[in-house]
């Protein structure tokens, strides 16, 4: 008789990695004091808000929240869901959602989202999972001020400086994923959390690559080294080939952000309205835009999403008038004798805005204006020009909201350490808008409002509203689920499969 052995081979599950680029390091991962793109995002992963916009964004809808209801105009009631874990494994609880709220108005933390809770008069804990918010009055945003994300009381509540803290690089969330790994200027990971309250992801690690140069990541992007990624006008018109597409999926729709030219108000050259003016007049949008994107963006004519019912259709983009634009810099006291000089500080975290600052200069040559450009690495442009307000000007770009709030930018209020109306604009009428939007919540009200804010801010011409690119993203063919939607393309991402 022969013996016959079998030989078992246990089925391994090969781990998924996600692979993805971003162009700077994050400075804190930290919901209530991510200021950069990069923290924002990679916080995006870690944390969760009390609700979030459905795929769709038409509705706001409970994400740590299981349900939420108006008692009255001015007071809200959470109720959250239960057996939700930290990725510790301490449980969340409402008193997590008030340590954070408290945490956030505290004197010690210098954060622009302070100002979100502005409206908030009170926030009561009931039991456990369930606490009530008491505004000041009726408030527009008052449901969506509670996206932001939660932190851990029980981790942070003995921290005596939030804003040193090791918690910024080393997060605890209830998010789907957990930090793993962060080594500056070199990768950042993350790991799925398996006890995720709305089931693990699929794809079991997400690794961002920390590239500053914008040629890099294109080049890393065409050799298949990200699966996910954003490309320019140019890089899809001109330096892909064909088989690029045979291995990336392209999902191009009008970006919610613009790019600006914002002045530092606080400059006496620039407080004069003449002078503004001719720059704007100065500038040719229409062929920054065809230059730049070659049918892959739009001229941007204000600041809020174009289409949404905050927009104001009735303000048009500026007729390039140079012989206009000569006569008011020489009333304000400029000509070729004493020439109108300015600088353009930018960063070159996007390959596209040096060029745009590059056209700039030369339209502005044109009527005797003397530019010269910096452009620096994004958190030395933030650290040394940005937030010290140490510039002329500075070309950067804003998301444009689904549900925009102007207070932020607009409102003088805004105009102080840590806040984002650092071009110093202070216009009372403005001022006034705002705080008549801020509790106005019929819906066809609240647009009219905004609308004459929209008008109201392009007329005193603090930014110069440059252009809209449109998103072209590309995402690799081996990538299942994804479901571009108004709301991007990320609403859905832990259920996300890569197939091989």
């Amino acid at each position: 008789m022969k013996t016959v052995f079998m030989l078992f081979i246990p089925f391994l599950l090969m781990a998924s990695t996600l692979h993805l680029s971003t162009s700077s390091n994050p400075s804190r991962i930290n919901p209530i004091l991510a200021t950069d793109s990069a923290s924002s995002e990679i916080a995006n992963h870690i944390f969760n808000g009390l609700v979030k916009y459905d795929k769709d964004a038409k509705n706001i809808v409970g994400d740590l929240a299981e349900r939420f209801y108006f008692e009255d105009n001015t007071t809200l009631v959470f109720e959250l869901k239960k057996g939700i874990t930290w990725h510790d494994g301490a449980p969340f609880s409402a008193k997590d959602v008030l340590f954070t709220y408290e945490l956030i108005n505290a004197p010690q933390v210098v954060s622009p989202y302070t100002s979100t809770f502005r409206m908030v008069k009170a926030v009561e804990l009931i039991n456990d999972y369930k606490l009530k918010v008491t505004y000041k009055a009726p408030y527009f945003k008052a449901l969506e001020l509670w996206m932001s994300g939660i932190l851990p009381e029980h981790l942070l509540k003995d921290e005596k400086n939030i804003m040193s803290a090791k918690f910024n690089t080393k997060p605890i969330g209830t998010g789907p994923y957990r930090l793993t790994k962060l080594e500056f200027s070199k990768n950042i990971e993350l790991s799925a959390y398996d006890g995720y309250f709305e089931g693990r992801p699929k794809i079991d690690t997400i690794v961002y690559h920390v590239i500053p140069d914008a040629n890099t990541r294109f080049l890393m992007l065409k050799t298949g080294k990200i699966e996910v990624g954003s490309l320019e006008a140019m890089q899809i018109e001109r330096q892909v080939q064909p088989e690029f597409f045979n291995k990336y999926k392209v999902i191009e729709d009008i970006a919610h952000a613009y790019t600006y030219l914002g002045f530092n108000l606080r400059r006496e050259k620039f407080q004069d309205p003449r002078v503004r003016e001719a720059l704007s007049l100065a500038i040719d949008r229409k062929e920054l835009v065809d230059i730049l994107f070659m049918g892959h963006g739009e001229v941007c004519t204000g600041p809020f999403l174009p289409g949404g019912p905050s927009f104001n259709p009735n303000v048009k983009t500026p007729t390039p008038n140079l012989v206009k634009a000569k006569a008011l810099l020489k009333e304000a006291g400029y000509d070729e004798n004493n020439p109108f000089h300015f600088e353009i500080a930018t960063s070159n975290s996007s390959s596209i805005r040096p060029y745009a600052a590059q056209i700039l200069q030369y339209q502005l040559q044109r009527v005797g204006v003397d530019v010269t450009l910096r452009v620096m690495e994004w958190q030395a442009f933030l650290n040394m020009v940005v937030f010290p307000r140490a510039f002329d000007t500075v070309l950067l770009g804003w998301s444009l909201s689904l549900s925009p709030d102007p207070y932020l930018l607009w409102h003088s209020d805004s105009d102080k350490p840590g806040g984002f109306n650092f071009i110093g604009y202070n216009n009372p009428k403005v001022d006034s808008l705002i705080e008549k939007m801020e509790v106005t919540i019929q819906r066809d009200k609240l647009a009219d409002v905004q609308q004459e804010i929209f008008a109201e801010v392009v007329a005193d011409n603090p930014y110069l509203f440059l252009f809209i690119p449109n998103s072209i993203q590309v995402v690799d063919k081996n990538i299942k689920n994804v479901e571009p939607t108004l709301n991007g393309i990320w609403h859905n991402y832990i259920e996300w499969e890569i197939q091989e």
